[in-house]
C-alpha cells in the first residue's frame, strides 16, 4: 500500500506527500513492533528447568530473558 503510493509520489515528484508516506511508514512499523513487544510480554514463561534453579549463571539468563527489550 505505501509503496504503490509513494512510487506515485515520486513520479509526481511530490517531495511533501513522499516524506509524508515515509513518516507514515515507519510509524507503522514502530507500532507493530511494539505490539510484538506486547504479544512477547504476555506469553507464560516458559517452566524453570529443575538443574536451572540451582545454577546461578541459568537464573541471571533467565532474568535477562524476562527483562529484555527488542
Amino acid at each position: 500500500m505505501y509503496r504503490e503510493a509513494y512510487e506515485r509520489a515520486k513520479a509526481a515528484k511530490d517531495d511533501r506527500r513522499m516524506a509524508d508516506l515515509d513518516a507514515a511508514y515507519q510509524r507503522e512499523q514502530l507500532l507493530l513492533e511494539v505490539l510484538l513487544d506486547i504479544r512477547d510480554g504476555l506469553r507464560a514463561p516458559a517452566p524453570p528447568k529443575p538443574e536451572a534453579t540451582s545454577n546461578p549463571i541459568a537464573a541471571l539468563d533467565t532474568i535477562r530473558r524476562i527483562t529484555k527489550l527488542r
